[in-house]
């Protein structure tokens, strides 16, 4: 009997895979254990991840949750209560009405994104996002078969979107516009007059917003302002939302979209036919971080600005290093141009030379280069430790 050959055959991926972006602070995560494995010490500055835990009376209510049942399907939009408790949320914060038909819940953050481009751009489409900014966006333009237009994000205006210059990147072809703030990576803020600016470039044309607020109750100064809260603009806003970063979630993958209730309804078909509904007793524990103590907030973000203000002051200190302060989120986005090294190499060395990880400001964008990205969610005393790591290797080395 003849004997039979093990047939091998390639991995025949579709085109879209190869438009497919990722997250370079995972990569960066994982190059980093491996060092450490190796025996080396990392002071991990490359993850947006609050360093604190999540709320106990939030833990308490998921674990209450377990027991009581909630451990089932529930409806792909989310359940009812959740939504009711958002809905109740983001009319009081955002000061517009909402009602639980215009909310969808999500796991994380990410899936808004990536429901809202499926939803609303065809292919050949533009969608206009900022740069430097989160990564996902562009990735997931790309992948749709849009055309990502970035709008440059500058150290001179604070890293604030120039409503000017959004004006005339506006052409018939553009679908949506994508705002951030406070912002990923460089912690910049969107004044009121900012975002006025905004919708006035914008104008009366077909055109919807996803206003990605995820770090919204985490700001240093001033308040937050939405474009969902200015007349006539809910129904043409998305705004993302979620627990990750203001109550120290992000392994519970818990996020929400808020959108006029036509839009809601195929973002939750897109859930049904995807994930099919987020877990149900994370759900409960999200009206527990909502309606509960919220002292927490409060404090992580204190935390934060006390970490900020003394990073900005050291890192200002150090050769070929500058950086403004950042007024929201938990990143500082350092100028190294004076360095004379671009982002990628100077990150690759922090790393593997003074055991600092950081990111390239290219991980971010084009306009990302001559920056490096520090996240402050790591303790004050590892701060101190890793600007004095930083310090002595470009005594070193510069």
């Amino acid at each position: 009997m003849p004997t039979m050959q093990k047939v091998s055959h390639d991995l025949r991926l579709s085109k879209r895979m190869s438009r497919l972006g990722t997250e370079t602070a995972f990569e960066v995560l994982v190059r980093a254990k491996a060092l450490e494995k190796q025996g080396k010490d990392i002071i991990h500055l490359e993850i947006g991840e609050p360093d604190f835990d999540t709320p106990a009376n939030i833990i308490e209510a998921a674990t209450q949750a377990l027991h009581g049942g909630w451990t089932h399907y529930g409806p792909s939009a989310g359940l009812p209560d959740l939504r009711q408790t958002i809905a109740d949320y983001v009319s009081r914060t955002r000061n517009v009405r909402v009602t639980p038909e215009e909310v969808v819940v999500v796991p994380g953050g990410k899936p808004i994104i990536f429901y809202t481009i499926l939803a609303l751009v065809e292919q050949g489409d533009e969608v206009i996002y900022p740069n430097p900014g989160f990564p996902i966006y562009e990735s997931m333009i790309n992948f749709a078969g849009a055309k990502p237009v970035p709008i440059q994000l500058r150290e001179s205006m604070d890293f604030r979107m120039d409503a000017n210059e959004l004006r005339d990147l506006i052409t018939d072809r553009t679908r949506l516009v994508i705002i951030n703030s406070p912002q990923n990576p460089t912690g910049g803020v969107l004044a009121e007059r900012d975002v006025r600016d905004i919708a006035a470039a914008i104008g009366d044309r077909d055109i919807m917003v996803l206003s990605d607020e995820i770090y919204s109750r985490l700001l240093f100064e001033g308040n937050h302002h939405s474009i969902m809260s200015l007349e006539d603009w809910k129904d043409r806003t998305i705004l993302l939302d979620g627990f990750s970063k203001t109550y120290a979630m992000t392994g519970w993958r818990l996020g929400y979209g808020v959108m006029r209730s036509d839009l809601a309804t195929y973002i939750a078909r897109l859930m049904t036919n995807s994930n099919s509904c987020t877990a149900s007793f994370t759900q409960v524990a999200g009206i527990e971080a909502l309606i509960g103590d919220q002292s927490s907030v409060e404090r992580m973000c204190s935390e934060f600005k006390r970490r900020r203000d003394m990073f900005i002051d050291r890192v200002n200190r150090i050769k070929g290093f500058s950086c403004r302060s950042p007024k929201g989120a938990f990143y500082t986005f350092t100028n190294i141009t004076k360095t004379g090294w671009n982002s990628k190499k100077l990150a690759d060395a922090l790393l593997e030379q003074a055991g600092v990880a950081a990111l390239s400001g290219t991980a971010f964008g084009q306009f990302g280069e001559g920056y490096l990205r520090f996240s402050i969610a790591n303790s004050y005393e590892n701060l101190a430790n890793a600007l004095n790591r930083i310090d002595d290797w470009t005594k070193n080395n510069l």
